[in-house]
């Protein structure tokens, strides 16, 4: 009888590799992007937006503010205030998105798209997560849509998970594959789509058995913590977010996949920053806030499964090259140099009023520092 397989890794809060890691050395990557963050609107936007900016030359903003994003003038306004909000001299791009209901005209998307306004429009099933309560119903209505879509070529991004009371929590992604996703593609067969924060191995092999037009986002947070880590020591609501963390056995396929080499796997933050009174209340708020510290967190993961070499892939040429867009010119460096992640960020808007968020990996030690 062959011997038993490896324990997992345990399942701890952040894993692993809590502790810096020996030796010395520095990264230079080509610039990354972030192909799914949340940067709010109105003073969180005027606090968060430079955490993203300070590593990021583009991002793709997430339209479910209140009201959301549902016509190009709410999406140009938009983008005028984050443009607004950033730093002095920051060269960042937003990447602005449609929020897709059921009723919303497939002319407006079209339109939206072909003027520059918009690269991609995102499916929220109704109720799924934060501002999503507009959302789409079921996909076949809004099928007018996704066939303009297609025709001109305009991604799709999808939050992966059904509203169905009756599932568990934990199988939304995998039944929303089944239920949903596997009779769009056949529907659509030329519609560019991106399962977004992908958190199960069901996602993972689904990808990579798919069509070439079909690609997926990971997460800093999904390849650090699974499920454990929002009931260890008591309710930890900074750990909540949806898609829930799974089980191990899908934190470790996400790090494999994340790792792999493969195109149909690049980086997207999900960076969802909520106030205190939101996460910490009798119905908190489902978000990580992981901006400040994104990119040295997707490097840990890469060294601790030896893949620092793959990096530069899943972080800044995946994602252009699947949206159609140039690679970035500038370059960034991140050195071995530790450093204490803060408990509590003490940000400010515009105004200099004062925003209290808990960051990633609060409290930890990270091995790697963005530098430039």
């Amino acid at each position: 009888m062959p011997p038993p397989p490896p324990p997992a890794t345990p399942p701890q809060a952040s894993l692993p590799g809590q502790a810096p890691l020996p030796g010395t050395g520095s990264i230079s990557l080509r610039q990354p992007d972030d192909w799914h963050v949340h940067l709010r609107d109105g003073a969180m936007l005027e606090a968060v937006v430079g955490a993203t900016a300070r590593q990021f030359r583009r991002a793709i903003v997430m339209p479910n503010l209140q009201p959301p994003i549902t016509t190009v003038a709410a999406a140009r306004a938009y983008g005028g205030r984050i443009r607004r909000a950033l730093p002095p001299g920051s060269s960042f791009e937003p990447l602005l998105t449609a929020y897709l209901t059921d009723s919303i005209d497939p002319r407006e998307v079209e339109a939206g798209f072909r003027e520059g306004v918009w690269v991609a429009a995102k499916l929220y099933p109704a109720r799924a997560t934060t501002n999503a309560e507009a959302g789409v119903s079921d996909p076949l209505a809004i099928t007018a849509v996704l066939e303009a879509m297609e025709r001109i070529g305009m991604p799709l991004l999808i939050h992966g998970e059904v509203t169905d009371p009756a599932i568990d929590i934990f199988d939304r992604e995998a039944v929303f594959i089944e239920r949903h996703l596997a009779p769009l593609l056949q529907r659509h067969p030329g519609l560019k789509v991106v399962l977004e924060h992908i958190t199960t191995s069901d996602a993972v092999e689904f990808v990579r058995s798919g069509p070439p037009q079909l690609a997926a986002t990971i997460t800093p947070h999904h390849l650090h913590i699974n499920r454990n880590a929002m009931f260890q020591g008591g309710l930890k609501p900074d750990f909540y977010c949806l898609p829930v963390a799974k089980r191990e056995l899908h934190r470790l396929a996400l790090r494999a996949a994340a790792t792999s080499g493969d195109p149909r796997f690049f980086l997207g933050t999900d960076s969802a920053p909520h106030g205190r009174s939101a996460k910490e209340s009798a119905c908190g708020c489902a978000g990580i806030f992981n901006a400040p510290y994104a990119i040295e967190s997707y490097a840990a993961v890469f060294e601790q499964e030896g893949a620092l070499q793959r990096l530069e892939g899943f972080a800044s040429e995946f994602g252009p090259r699947f949206y159609g867009l140039p690679l970035n010119t500038a370059r960034i460096t991140l050195e071995r140099q530790p450093h204490a992640v803060e408990p509590r960020l003490a940000l400010a808007d515009a105004a200099g009023a004062p925003v209290a968020l808990v960051p990633f990996h609060a409290g930890e030690t990270l091995a790697w520092r963005l530098v430039c």
